[in-house]
């Protein structure tokens, strides 16, 4: 079964909520924050509460998906939407999409000049008569220019119009973006919900759903672009650790440079959450399946140092996106949890 959700439909688990949000639709406040678990389907819900403000003959409060507006919204031509997102995912989203001339590489931030456009459209007329509504995604992708250039926007606004912000960390963003919104926190689904959802999409979603902490956007995802529910490299440096070779997993920095740091790390953060676990005697919350690995490379492990070093990971996490050196943190986490579970 494919995942065939359109532009006008939210996930199953996320209707309720979405009927409650558009059901103020006339007295909707000109910015919303929506934030929430990496992998449970935000921006498909602001894209979708979109069209639903959009939607000519709403039902309910959702978009009917009939209506010439949903057409528009459907085929990605409706002149009263914008999306905002950096170049990257545009592309990765739409590979025919044309970037600016200027772009030898696609940008992995918003880029300034898509909010100075933004303002200008903001303030002429809708084609419609209706809403004219933006949604930004991911949030946090402003760099300080272009977030600058967005406050402008959010400081002056013209009716009929809204602002969907989507966000898996509004913690990150400017304070004064996120006073001049309404907070719109999305629930994480129910294990029930998900794999329900995850059902005969994917095979043994339990495990898949485990090792994203509960995110079934994110778990469907990941079954399409690997083999197993952890990286190949976790799977490599766990058999070299439960070998008792701990320096061996130095030679997986390669791997670990390809992805982003914020990647590898949260993988890494999860993998020690798993390790403290099963030190209790409690069963792995992400890994299961490596759980033999886990007990292997816990014997002479020393707890104190395994909880230290998950501390160090949660740290560096919090400045995953800006790292310094990319590379020195690589060599320098691989060192760690060498030093970190060597035999007493």
């Amino acid at each position: 079964m494919a995942n065939t959700l359109t532009a006008v439909q939210h996930y199953p688990w996320h209707q309720a909520q979405a009927q409650r949000w558009l059901a103020q639709s006339e007295r909707f406040a000109h910015a919303w924050l929506i934030h929430g678990l990496a992998g449970i389907g935000k921006v498909q819900f602001a894209k979708a509460g979109a069209a639903a403000l959009l939607c000519e003959q709403p039902v309910q409060h959702m978009a009917c998906g009939q209506c010439a507006s949903c057409q528009w919204v459907l085929s990605g031509n409706h002149p009263d939407l914008r999306l905002i997102r950096p170049d990257a995912i545009t592309v990765k989203e739409n590979p025919e999409a044309v970037l600016p001339s200027s772009s030898k590489t696609p940008s992995q931030h918003i880029r300034v000049e898509q909010l100075r456009e933004l303002s200008t459209w903001f303030n002429t007329a809708s084609h419609r008569g209706g809403y004219k509504v933006a949604v930004l995604y991911p949030a946090e992708s402003l760099n300080a220019v272009s977030a600058n250039a967005l406050l402008k926007v959010l400081e002056e606004p013209t009716e009929k119009t809204v602002f969907l912000l989507v966000t898996d960390h509004y913690e990150r963003l400017l304070p004064t973006i996120v006073s001049r919104c309404r907070r719109l926190p999305l629930a994480i689904p129910s294990v029930q919900q998900s794999l329900a959802w995850l059902d005969g999409r994917i095979e043994q979603p339990e495990r898949w759903l485990a090792a994203v902490g509960g995110a079934p956007v994110a778990a469907y995802q990941a079954a399409q672009q690997q083999s197993n529910p952890y990286p190949e490299w976790l799977g490599q440096m766990c058999q070299f650790l439960a070998q008792g070779r701990p320096k061996a997993i130095l030679g997986l920095s390669a791997q670990l440079e390809s992805v982003s740091a914020a990647v590898w790390l949260d993988t890494l953060q999860r993998l020690y959450v798993d390790l403290q676990l099963s030190a209790q005697g409690l069963p792995l919350r992400y890994y299961p399946s490596l759980q033999a690995l886990v007990t292997q490379i816990l014997e002479g492990a020393s707890t104190q140092a395994i909880q230290q070093q998950w501390k160090w990971l949660v740290t560096q996490k919090q400045h995953a996106e800006h790292p310094l050196n990319a590379k020195l943190l690589v060599h320098t986490a691989l060192e760690r949890i060498a030093q970190s579970l060597r035999t007493r």
